[in-house]
């Protein structure tokens, strides 16, 4: 912390925790209560019980939870893969070509998510590619939602990258591609885990452009969770939204603990 003096210390924090609770805490503090309460008339819940979680982990939401998992794991390894072949890509252009494809990796994020769903059930719903109706419709536009994260972090990390280790590799003899897959992406692995970890948060809270593409046999968490509002289930919507933050905070310690061994190779 910037500030020395005792006093300016306790300010910060007491002017955090007045911005963090009300903004940040306060409202997932309200949905944990909610996804335990029978009733909810007054200041507070009321008869609390498990059974919203009995449904949220059950039948058509356990298969929504599978399907948002599918789904954003899906997109997360296809959006790491393109982002990085890109920023390795990229790195090798002259600035104003860089800057072209910065661009356009960077679009579909600089327009609502909805205009992309828009625009991948146009682009996909005639042959010669057919994928309307489909969970690859789905996984598709999650892909590109998420891509362009993917992209930046790893173009932030290979602008960092020290090219002495692979001149030394060249020097003693490496071809590119063994310099590719024993140097470059080693170094990077931190860097890659935590676009794995953005990409996956991202696309399991996606919900825009998912309503304009789910297929009836493809029917991700989000979806589930405003169908459930949408009919006046809110206390079962919010025991959904629990179990999507759960699984999410799951996978995203997990890649944290992954990114922090890489760190330390």
């Amino acid at each position: 912390m910037l500030v020395h003096s005792r006093t300016g210390k306790w300010t910060l924090w007491v002017l955090f925790l007045l911005l963090f609770l009300p903004l940040f805490a306060l409202p997932l503090l309200v949905i944990l209560a909610a996804s335990f309460a029978g009733h909810w008339s007054g200041v507070l819940p009321s008869d609390f019980t498990t059974a919203h979680y009995t449904a949220a982990t059950s039948g058509e939401s356990l298969q929504a939870l599978i399907t948002s998992l599918v789904t954003a794991v899906t997109a997360s390894l296809l959006a790491l893969a393109v982002g990085t072949w890109g920023a390795l890509g990229a790195h090798a252009l002259p600035r104003p070509l860089r800057r072209v494809l910065d661009a356009l990796f960077v679009l579909p994020v600089a327009v609502p998510s909805v205009v992309v769903g828009l625009a991948v059930l146009v682009a996909f719903s005639q042959p010669p590619v057919l994928l309307n109706g489909t969970r690859w419709i789905v996984i598709l536009a999650h892909t590109v939602l998420v891509t362009a994260f993917a992209y930046q972090s790893v173009s932030a990390a290979v602008l960092r990258l020290d090219p002495a280790y692979e001149q030394a590799a060249a020097s003693l003899g490496a071809r590119p591609a063994y310099v590719l897959w024993r140097v470059r992406l080693p170094l990077l692995l931190p860097s890659l885990t935590a676009a794995a970890g953005l990409c996956f948060a991202l696309s399991m809270g996606e919900l825009s452009a998912t309503m304009m593409l789910y297929p009836p046999d493809w029917v991700p968490l989000p979806v589930q969770i405003y169908a459930a509002t949408d009919r006046g289930s809110l206390f079962t919507g919010s025991a959904l939204a629990v179990v999507l933050m759960a699984a999410t905070l799951l996978v995203l310690f997990a890649v944290a603990r992954i990114r922090t061994r890489a760190s330390y190779r």
